[in-house]
């Protein structure tokens, strides 16, 4: 096991030197996991996005059937810029049993241990298939995940379990919120402040809009769901930046709204995106429209991130306990990628080594005491691949 962690380690150290934040190409890193796989004697295949500057990646190690494990984390990490790092943030640190890097509890560290244990699950009789697999931009939206989860489907032959190893201290985590990204546009006219009836000022109306997403914020928080073992037990909403207008004394000609909302389960989100636009349909947009018939209100979904929810029985669950003896599971309040494989009938739930609040902070770690307890896991994972439900 010294040896296993001490290679882990070493794959850290390279994936946390590249600098693969989210939006940018990742396909530098690609390119070494894809070496690294090839040196084994494993053939990657890769998805890309529309531009083909980021890729997705899995791999396949044991016999082609159905029924196999999927192990998933995402490439992507959110910038160290302007964070007060006490060292290089890309140049792995290792001090007091703690690795000090970007990306390296979220969530390079599971990667490296995936990565790591390939050349013991190449050398082990598997009866179904590991899938090593990493997407690209879950941290701004998820957006490689659905790619990924419908590619591998697609190719064949089907998994069984998923297992997304963000950082839960190796807690078996069954659920969290699901999550809109929104971006919405106001377009008014401008005029001069001093007869605001000429113009159409759009930041009033998109205060309008706001105070309806409060409205609806409000009721959900006043009436939460007390069976739901989510904290704050209802669906919530934030107002993350609003840009509007050139200068005091002109109407502003427009407004846009970053928003969010993170729908409870029991919850139907895209029923409250359309209670908004209704509002804006019967109610906004007709009293923008008295000032400056071209008046528009535009709202898109710029991320949508499904819930995970799965049940005490499922075969993501039951096969993390089997391992483990974890008798309980939790939710966890932040989102992952775990929804678009339950999404293309993947069971699956987040196991993996770590502190989520060490996450997106300067001087992130992992512990190495960690990194030691998702190899053993791991290292079991082959030994009940044969109680896996593969229907």
């Amino acid at each position: 096991m010294q040896q296993l962690l001490e290679k882990t380690k070493e794959i850290l150290a390279q994936l946390v030197a590249f600098e693969s934040l989210s939006g940018q190409s990742n396909l530098d890193m690609i390119d070494y996991i894809t070496s690294y796989l090839a040196s084994h004697g494993v053939e990657a295949k890769l998805s890309y996005d529309e531009t083909g500057n980021r890729a997705n990646l899995f791999a396949s190690i044991g016999p082609d059937v159905e029924g196999g494990i999927v192990l998933n984390g995402h490439t992507d990490v959110v910038p160290a810029r302007g964070q007060p790092w006490t060292h290089d943030p890309f140049d792995l640190l290792e001090k007091d049993g703690k690795l000090y890097g970007r990306g390296a509890v979220d969530m390079k560290g599971f990667l490296a241990c995936a990565l790591a244990m390939v050349p013991h699950f190449k050398a082990t009789d598997l009866k179904r298939p590991i899938l090593f697999s990493c997407c690209y931009d879950e941290e701004i939206g998820g957006f490689g995940a659905p790619i990924l989860a419908r590619d591998i489907i697609a190719r064949g032959p089907k998994p069984s379990v998923a297992i997304v190893g963000e950082p839960t201290l190796m807690n078996l985590v069954n659920g969290h919120k699901a999550g809109y990204e929104m971006h919405t546009d106001l377009i008014g006219l401008s005029a001069h402040a001093s007869d605001p009836r000429k113009g159409m000022n759009a930041i009033e109306f998109a205060a309008r809009y706001i105070g309806k997403i409060i409205e609806i914020a409000d009721r959900c928080s006043i009436n939460p769901d007390l069976q739901t073992p989510f904290e704050p037990p209802y669906t919530t909403f934030n107002i993350g930046t609003i840009n509007g207008g050139v200068a005091r004394n002109i109407t502003a000609n427009s407004c846009s709204i970053d928003w969010e909302l993170r729908p409870i389960p029991s919850d139907d989100g895209r029923a409250i995106l359309v209670e908004l636009q209704y509002f804006c349909d019967d109610e906004l947009l007709p009293l923008m429209r008295q000032s400056y018939p071209e008046a528009e209100i535009r709202t898109i979904i710029e991320a949508d991130v499904p819930p995970l929810w799965a049940d005490e029985s499922s075969a993501a669950v039951q096969f993390v306990r089997r391992i483990t003896g974890i008798n309980n599971s939790e939710v966890v309040s932040f989102g992952t990628d775990a929804g678009h494989f339950e999404r293309v009938g993947i069971s699956t739930v987040v196991f993996g080594p770590g502190s989520i609040n060490q996450a997106h902070k300067p001087d992130e770690y992992i512990e190495v005491s960690e990194i030691s307890r998702c190899l053993s896991f791991l290292s079991d994972v082959s030994d009940h691949l044969e109680s896996l439900d593969s229907d």
